[in-house]
């Protein structure tokens, strides 16, 4: 048996966490933001505390859980995780989710994990967002393995091959869970679709049939919603950048500022639904289509259907839906008053974009496709 070295994307593991953490300590940046919510410690104390650490599990619980705990207290009106029963909690599986919130979709799962005493999982984070050395070493002590995304085209396959390989051998050997995005990238629109090739690079850790590969993985969809997007007029902004400059690219200071913005903006409600193991569909699926890429459609539009039938619905979605296609299909669901606040809500948002020609109409009608496709998508899939 062929043994892979994992080392240039795996997490870190206890033996290195003292290393890691002392680098952390070292870090001027990491320790103010370490700050911020232990602000009646000295840095002496918060540097303490952070060597104290010498296991994931603890380090996790005790200390970056409660940073995401006041997160959630401070930005949001609670977060809920359902569907919890259709978990195995003795056998590792493998969340696929729609992507809302570059640093919080995970933090919030495993939260919300740790409180039904269940263990975290590794996260899928892309190189992208290793903007600085101390992210990099954050996030692999905290159970997250990278996901390299431009490696070169000579290197793009091997590339995938090291990813697939290392989902693989977490949730088989390790019995390790994992989070994954459906794509890369958030979804600025809402409008949330699996990526035929993350099933394509999952298919290739395994050397059976494609619904026996991915069947191992034990593929878990999960539908996250939040009532209020705090990057919501970013993503409206590059959308404007984007039809205006087909060529524009992103900043690392623009993915900084969205991470921080993710975090201290106001979410309101937020939920987690975790849908059953797709493993006997897929099989199914694998008998109605001979070719592979008809049969990775078929899966990837599977689990779309699974994200989209368990999205909460709010009543900002029945107004935007309304609003984006001059109807009152939902009119009795929500008051003047409640349309009247987010039409308030929209134009503050909208304010917050710096550009010179703002184009209202379009970066309005954007706002309005984050908050209605959710609900469009739900009401196709209750309906195929």
């Amino acid at each position: 048996m062929t043994v892979v070295n994992f080392d240039s994307i795996r997490c870190y593991n206890a033996e290195e966490m003292p290393v890691v953490l002392e680098r952390l300590s070292n870090e001027p940046q990491f320790m103010n933001l370490f700050k911020i919510f232990l602000s009646q410690s000295s840095t002496g104390e918060l540097k303490k505390l952070l060597l104290s650490y010498d296991n994931v599990h603890d380090f996790q619980k005790f200390l970056v859980n409660r940073f995401v705990k006041m997160v959630e207290k401070n930005t949001t009106e609670g977060v809920e995780l359902t569907g919890i029963e259709n978990v195995n909690k003795n056998r590792a599986v493998l969340y696929i989710s729609n992507h809302r919130d570059i640093v919080l979709d995970a933090a919030f799962l495993c939260s919300q994990l740790v409180d039904n005493g269940m263990d975290t999982v590794e996260i899928a984070i892309g190189d992208n967002l290793l903007i600085y050395p101390w992210i990099e070493d954050f996030v692999r002590v905290n159970k997250s393995f990278i996901v390299r995304r431009s490696p070169g085209a000579k290197q793009m396959l091997e590339t995938l091959q090291l990813l697939s390989a290392y989902i693989t051998h977490t949730i088989r050997d390790k019995n390790q869970s994992i989070w994954i995005a459906q794509r890369e990238g958030r979804a600025k629109d809402a409008d949330d679709r699996t990526q035929e090739s993350l099933l394509k690079m999952f298919n290739m850790g395994g050397s059976g049939s494609v619904a026996e590969n991915l069947a191992a993985l034990h593929i878990c969809p999960l539908t996250i919603s939040y009532e209020y997007d705090p990057c919501d007029y970013l993503k409206a902004k590059e959308f404007q950048q984007k039809r205006d400059d087909p060529k524009y690219l992103k900043s690392p200071e623009d993915d900084l500022f969205n991470m921080k913005t993710g975090l201290m903006g106001y979410k309101g409600r937020v939920v987690y639904t975790i849908s059953p193991e797709i493993s006997p569909e897929l099989f199914h699926l694998q008998e109605n289509y001979s070719g592979r890429n008809e049969l990775f459609k078929a899966v990837a539009q599977l689990i779309d259907r699974k994200i989209h039938s368990n999205y909460t619905i709010y009543k900002v979605n029945m107004i935007a839906y309304d609003m984006l296609h001059a109807t009152e299909k939902f009119r009795q669901s929500y008051s003047s008053q409640e349309k009247t606040d987010f039409e308030k809500y929209m134009d503050k948002q909208i304010d917050k974009i710096d550009l010179e020609e703002k184009d209202m109409d379009f970066l309005k009608t954007k706002l309005l496709e984050m908050y209605a496709n959710p609900l469009k998508n739900k009401i196709n899939a209750d309906v195929s």
